[in-house]
């Protein structure tokens, strides 16, 4: 018999046998009610298998540590008193923070280093299911500078109760609710971007790893595509959904998290229902659901939660976008609800943390729970208020004579995708430490060539009609750039303009980004050196004309909210 049955009480729940010794200002654990157990006899720690690199670049894949210490960080070797913790200090807020960004994976933040934790940390990491998704992503939890994570929200129909929502007879599902999340590099500020799953996008090719081990390509589509057929449709996993946002913003996507329809389900009734206000009652008159909400203030769990997120009927014009909407308030009402009730009693945490992990789907970068709660702990370091959620801005697609798909505004998107590429915050960040950005700045330090000494080929990839032959003849005659060459349409259109280079032809770009006007983003160096083959410029829908600078905006004028807004007033 173990330390966690021996002297429990029938039915009790251990995490709530955590109590508050006055003497010792310490949490001990008391499982008959009692006074606290003697520590148990010094053992050796249990050891790890240290896991094999993975072939990916970047770097070999980081080993499990195993259980957090009392920090949150990888246990010390050597022996450890099972019984007591201490408590949370009112002061080191980061850690409460860090939680609600994994709908309570990180619970065992606070009970970590008791022999208890050892039993949900096995049983957590049991839950969690990988995806090898290849040479996309990153290897790394988070590296220094910004991050990108896409949440995928599965439609897959499975599971108790779901066959209201449609019956489908590919069990894989669907990429339906999609969010991008973008952390800056300072962690001071996030903004979270909802895809519509009826945008019209291009599908690249993807690679995808075989259950026998070996690789094969799926084909990808032209921009006739829906977005929600980025994963499922012909054997695509999460990985091409990562390749798709990645080609759509010019981001690097650097881990996916992919929940299914069961997840919102067992996480809202986990926290104990999460509250919504509606200015009108809404109620599925298709049949389909029971939904029938209230005027004003209601909360809502379980079957009910999931029938609010999927519902269109009753909404403005029963759109997609409508429901993303009210998906968006859905979640910050759930992120307040774990920071504000739930993160104060461990049996919740560890509720939502069973539940979470139960419907979750992770790259092995960060498929383990410590490397959640590394994830976690940097996410935390952001204040609700800095969190900006919004929708990718859109249009009716032109050429469907009744509209139902949508694709990227052409003015807005770029804007949203270039400040994001940039990592300027949507919200006013009292103090940003943007070491990510000074490095990229640092990139227009330095010599400067003659112009006549600049060799570059020029690329048309998303800018004007004859951009590029405009701007090779500007370039020629008024600015003294004689070894200039317009090479037509690109093999592929970018999502802004962007210079590339060799180390040895670093003033040579310098110059360049003097005489068009280029930001530092657009500044892209290459690891071999140039020789006396030309840079590369690609003009992208960011370029206005020959001779107008080319910059990141400071904002941009579309729909924005804030997670610590509350969706309930008073």
């Amino acid at each position: 018999m173990d330390a966690q049955s021996r002297g429990r009480a029938e039915g009790a729940d251990p995490a709530d046998q955590w109590v508050l010794n006055p003497q010792t200002d310490d949490y001990e654990l008391r499982l008959d009610g009692g006074p606290p157990p003697a520590p148990p006899a010094p053992s050796v720690p249990r050891q790890r298998t240290p896991q094999a690199p993975g072939p990916r670049p970047g770097g070999p894949r980081e080993r499990d540590p195993g259980p957090p210490g009392r920090d949150g960080d990888t246990a010390p070797d050597g022996p450890r008193d099972t019984h007591r913790r201490k408590r949370k200090q009112p002061q080191r807020s980061g850690r409460r923070k860090a939680l609600m960004w994994t709908g309570g994976v990180m619970g065992l933040a606070l009970v970590g280093g008791s022999a208890f934790a050892y039993y949900w940390w096995d049983r957590l990491g049991g839950n969690i299911d990988t995806v090898d998704i290849g040479d996309v992503g990153s290897a790394t939890v988070l590296g220094d500078g910004p991050a990108n994570i896409l949440v995928i929200g599965n439609d897959v129909r499975t599971g108790e109760g779901n066959e209201a929502y449609g019956n489908r007879d590919n069990v894989t599902g669907h990429a339906d609710t999609t969010l991008l999340f973008h952390v800056a590099g300072d962690r001071s500020n996030a903004t979270v971007v909802s895809i519509p799953r009826d945008l019209m996008t291009e599908i690249p090719d993807c690679e995808t790893r075989q259950s026998d081990g070996t690789t094969k390509t799926i084909p990808g589509s032209d921009g006739t595509t829906r977005f929600n057929e980025s994963y499922g449709v012909e054997g695509r996993d999460p990985g091409c959904t990562m390749r798709t946002v990645e080609q759509l913003t010019g981001l690097d996507v650097d881990h996916f998290m992919m929940f299914d329809f069961n997840a919102v389900k067992t996480l809202s009734t986990a926290v104990g229902g999460v509250e919504v206000c509606l200015e009108e009652p809404l109620k599925d008159t298709s049949g389909g659901t029971k939904l029938d909400l209230p005027e004003g203030r209601s909360t809502i769990q379980g079957e009910e939660a999931l029938s609010f997120l999927r519902n269109r009927h009753g909404l403005k014009n029963e759109s997609d976008l409508d429901r993303i909407g009210m998906q968006q308030k859905f979640v910050a009402s759930m992120m307040r609800r774990l920071k504000e009730d739930t993160l104060s009693s461990p049996s919740k945490l560890l509720d939502v943390a069973d539940a979470a992990t139960k419907s979750l789907t992770v790259d092995k970068g960060i498929g383990s729970p410590a490397k959640l709660l590394t994830l976690a702990k940097e996410l935390g370091k952001i204040d609700l208020k800095n969190i900006t959620l919004m929708t990718l801005p859109v249009v009716d697609n032109p050429d469907e004579p009744k509209p139902v798909t949508v694709v990227p505004d052409p003015v807005k998107a770029p804007q949203v995708f270039s400040m994001l590429q940039d990592d300027v915050s949507f919200t006013e960040v009292k103090k940003q430490q943007k070491k990510a950005k000074d490095k990229q700045a640092a990139l227009l330090k330095g010599a400067r060539a003659e112009a006549s000494a600049v060799r570059v080929d020029v690329f048309n990839g998303g800018g004007p009609q004859g951009a590029a032959g405009d701007t090779v003849t500007w370039l020629q005659t008024s600015q003294g750039v004689s070894r200039s060459a317009n090479q037509g349409n690109a093999p592929a259109k970018v999502t802004r303009t962007q210079l590339v280079y060799a180390p040895d032809q670093a003033d040579q770009a310098r110059k360049l980004a003097d005489l068009m006007g280029l930001p530092a983003a657009a500044m892209k160096p290459t690891a071999k050196a140039g020789g006396e083959a030309p840079m590369t410029l690609t003009l992208g829908p960011d370029f206005k004309g020959a001779g107008v600078p080319v910059s990141t905006p400071k904002k941009v004028d579309v729909p924005q909210s804030r997670a610590d807004e509350k969706m309930c007033k008073g």
